[in-house]
């Protein structure tokens, strides 16, 4: 599937556009091409594209103090990017790094406003997404704060099986909360 029908397979699945407004979105998208372990954004700069990953892993990571913590993974068929940097035009408190080599669409913040304001149904797919984006993080912040490890091992990977063999186990540690040590006695010890 190439990377425009990818993209309209997941906006629709959100919202159905009408055709003037899907084609209007679907020319403001470019492809980019990142190598593994390239940062596509930094803490302090101002996110000016929201991605759709076609290809690749990407981590999104919050530095404290001297240790990384994963916040979320990206990758085909999804969206990428530090979301609320983007939407609000202020400086990111996230990196956005990739994992692997990664191809990627991307939209800038100019053509994504001005859609928005001329098409009321990218209007409505924008708000129907970034719903589902806020119902997935309620529901990531019950299980980071009251789970126990082994509820969040099993949660992940019944939840998303095949990262186990896409993102380094280091990575999805951090994004459970345990060291890698942790990480891997759990790997031995839980079932599914």
């Amino acid at each position: 599937m190439d990377a425009i029908a990818m993209l309209k397979q997941q906006v629709f699945a959100v919202h159905t556009l009408d055709d003037a407004a899907w084609q209007a979105l679907a020319t403001c998208w470019e492809p980019v091409a990142y190598k593994r372990k390239q940062l596509i954004t930094r803490a302090g700069e101002v996110e000016h594209y929201v991605y759709m990953v076609t290809d690749g892993v990407q981590r999104a990571f919050f530095q404290h103090n001297d240790r990384e913590v994963t916040i979320v993974f990206s990758y085909a068929p999804s969206f990428s990017g530090v979301i609320d940097s983007f939407f609000t035009q202020t400086p990111s408190r996230f990196y956005l790094e990739t994992i692997t080599k990664s191809n990627l669409l991307r939209i800038h913040y100019n053509d994504m406003h001005r859609l928005m304001q001329a098409h009321r149904s990218i209007e409505t797919w924008v708000r129907l997404a970034l719903t589902h984006t806020l119902a997935g993080t309620m529901e990531r912040q019950v299980e980071v704060m009251s789970y126990t490890a082994e509820e969040k091992f099993t949660t992940l990977l019944k939840r998303s099986p095949h990262v186990l063999n896409l993102i380094p186990h280091k990575y999805l540690a951090s994004y459970i909360g345990v060291d890698p040590a942790t990480f891997s006695k759990l790997l031995g010890k839980v079932r599914l």
